[in-house]
């Protein structure tokens, strides 16, 4: 008589239908998956060599260049999340020994700072407190006290909702750095006018995509500063010298470096293309006025922002303080049991002092404010009722 090898059933949960529920994401991302770009992740796959996948890969590389404002020829899409292009930025300009001044006023900066110094990097905090934003004297005194060859600035802190602002930093860093990388959400920031020389973002925040692949550009300054290394990159997946080659931009014949997700850049692509055909001046405008009506609607229900001045607010994610006497657990719980939408608590150092609402590219409309507003106001209704 056989004796079965096996030792472990089928998981139970794996026997049911997969179950995922409709719900509102107005985080700090990811953002709802609008349906023409779900339906392009759900194609056939192709392999990763095919000349169509090539293609879609030069349209996705064409239409970061856009959304960039930039003519870096080294420009594409990490295969992961906005964390593996903050790393691969990092990896490929630092080398162990490298002087780094990484700004910190929220979450980004910290883990930024925490990942050069894996890297050996000898690594200099310019710090600010939450919800602050670092000025041209701030970044001029750090530079010239540490005198690094990379900063690393947040441009969209989403773990306090500051917007940095980045006119003139890149010709004070230029002046006294050999290459300069500043982290950046999906905006009206313009790389070559402001002189930035890695920026990246994410795929799930303002291009509605699924998480899972990262726009990226490197200036040629930047390019030149990596093919200056003395050792090589510390992670052969990162390496941006074979990664440029897989996308491209090498000029050279492209050769196999790994297998990519291949239907997040179909999603990718589409991501891109609704941008294209709105305008990205249209996604700035919109983005600004549904962010001006929900601050609006926040004071109304007596709620304080929690960035002070009007210019440093991201337009894509609004911060609030905790009211007092409230659990902002309570508050997110009741919004995501009641009326199926997700907002966020603090992040990092906003930990309990925030609540975090995100408008990001089709997320981003006046119907979706109100309809979080409405369920802001029955949230602060409750939870007060249920404390006395």
């Amino acid at each position: 008589m056989a004796t079965s090898l096996l030792r472990v059933p089928p998981p139970q949960g794996l026997l049911r239908p997969l179950a995922v529920p409709e719900r509102l994401l107005l985080g700090p991302g990811p953002s709802n998956v609008p349906p023409r770009i779900l339906a392009a992740g759900g194609r056939q796959l192709l392999g990763h060599m095919h000349p169509e996948v090539l293609q879609v890969m030069d349209e996705i590389k064409a239409g970061i260049q856009y959304a960039f404002q930039t003519q870096n020829q080294l420009t594409l899409a990490i295969s992961g999340t906005g964390h593996c292009a903050m790393e691969a930025a990092l990896l490929n300009l630092l080398e162990h020994g490298d002087t780094t001044l990484v700004a910190v006023n929220g979450i980004w900066g910290q883990r930024a700072a925490d990942i050069a110094r894996r890297l050996g990097a000898n690594v200099h905090e310019l710090p600010k407190p939450p919800g602050e934003y670092f000025t041209l004297w701030d970044i001029e005194e750090g530079l010239t006290r540490h005198k690094p060859s990379v900063l690393f600035i947040t441009h969209g802190e989403s773990s306090t909702g500051v917007l940095q602002p980045l006119e003139g930093l890149g010709e004070l860093c230029h002046r006294s750095l050999s290459a300069s990388p500043l982290g950046a959400s999906l905006r009206n920031c313009l790389p070559s006018r402001a002189e930035i020389d890695v920026l990246y973002s994410g795929s799930q925040k303002v291009l509605n995509a699924p998480p899972g692949s990262a726009p990226i550009s490197f200036s040629e300054r930047a390019r030149e500063k990596m093919l200056r290394r003395k050792t090589k990159p510390s992670s052969f997946y990162l390496d941006m010298g074979w990664l440029a080659n897989y996308w491209g931009c090498d000029g050279e014949p492209r050769r196999y470096h790994h297998t990519a997700p291949i239907n997040s850049f179909f999603s990718l692509r589409e991501g891109l293309a609704v941008l294209a055909e709105l305008g990205l001046e249209s996604s700035w405008e919109r983005h600004r006025a549904n962010c001006a009506q929900l601050c609006q609607g926040l004071r109304d229900l007596g709620l304080e922002l929690f960035v002070k001045e009007e210019k440093a607010r991201l337009p894509t994610i609004t911060t609030v303080r905790v009211p007092e006497g409230y659990d902002w657990k309570e508050i997110t719980a009741f919004l995501m049991d009641n009326h199926a939408i997700e907002i966020a608590g603090g992040l990092g150092p906003s930990v309990g002092k925030v609540l975090r609402i995100g408008l990001m590219g089709c997320n981003s409309t006046s119907g979706n404010v109100d309809r979080v507003l409405r369920a802001l106001r029955d949230a602060l209704g409750c939870c007060r009722r249920s404390r006395l």
